[in-house]
């Protein structure tokens, strides 16, 4: 969603491999242990942790629906605490993800009734 997989290219070479690596995981149905919750983002968002001594990164993403993973939000941030600017970007890509999702389910409802006519 948005620019967060450009921003994840700006990121230390070593801490885009870990996350890079962690993504792979979690495309085949896994969790990696550098994953954690984020109920605070809504329901199966997730984020990944990684850090190195200048910064530390972030990308949070949608759980696996079907055959997809959604990164909502890639950032990189220089205190312990995670700005609100970027729990709100997190939240209103999530909002879009699943408008775009249930849209989609309409459509193929439509669809589907329209070819039984």
């Amino acid at each position: 969603m948005g620019d967060s997989l450009d921003v994840p290219k700006s990121f230390p070479v070593g801490v885009r491999s870990d996350l890079g690596f962690a993504l792979d995981k979690v495309q085949r149905g896994e969790v990696p242990p550098i994953a954690r919750r984020m109920t605070s983002i809504g329901a199966g968002a997730w984020e990944l942790k990684e850090s190195d001594e200048r910064s530390w990164y972030r990308v949070i993403y949608l759980s696996k629906i079907g055959d997809s993973i959604y990164v909502l939000h890639s950032f990189e941030k220089k205190s312990r605490k995670t700005d609100k600017r970027d729990l709100d970007k997190a939240e209103e890509r999530l909002a879009a993800v699943h408008a775009f999702i249930n849209k989609g389910k309409k459509d193929e409802k439509l669809k589907k009734n329209s070819s039984k006519k």
